[in-house]
């Protein structure tokens, strides 16, 4: 059994000082959320093998907020559903639990086809889906939504 974690990175300021998208930083709520979706995780006692984030700064701030140690993917950045299907596929080896922090729509996308239903991602969210196999077998359709966590809950 393995299992993905996707996280979406957490509530945005609306522009970066740069005018680039990339460069976005996290609001106040976002830094919140952040960590406390960190502490949750901890809480529950889960832990991951790998841990991938896109560069973007509002995804690497949630990582680090959060307290992950991520190996940065720039593909997990503006990546579809499939993109990130196949970092995850590359990635995983040899590992039983993976992280990915990112972006939507793909994060929400990919975690809808996983599981075969439609899944809303808010900022901040973690969504857990099981998965039979090895990370090469892994395929649409193919998950089971283990927990859902959205930083709105946690109050």
């Amino acid at each position: 059994m393995k299992n993905l974690t996707l996280f979406r990175h957490a509530k945005t300021e609306r522009d970066s000082t740069t005018g680039r998208d990339f460069d976005r930083q996290l609001a106040e709520r976002g830094e919140r959320d952040a960590a406390r979706i960190g502490d949750e995780v901890r809480r529950l006692g889960l832990e991951y093998d790998v841990v991938l984030s896109s560069p973007a700064v509002r995804a690497a701030q949630t990582a680090e907020l959060a307290g992950f140690a991520p190996r940065f993917d720039e593909r997990i950045y503006d990546a579809s559903s499939a993109e990130l299907l196949a970092v995850v596929k590359e990635n995983g080896a040899g590992a039983g639990r993976l992280l990915m922090v990112g972006h939507n729509p793909g994060l929400e996308r990919l975690a809808s086809q996983m599981i075969g239903k439609e899944i809303e991602m808010p900022t901040g969210s973690l969504v857990e889906i099981a998965l039979s196999g090895d990370w090469r077998d892994a395929k649409l359709g193919g998950g089971q939504l283990v927990r859902f966590i959205k930083p709105k809950e946690l109050d």
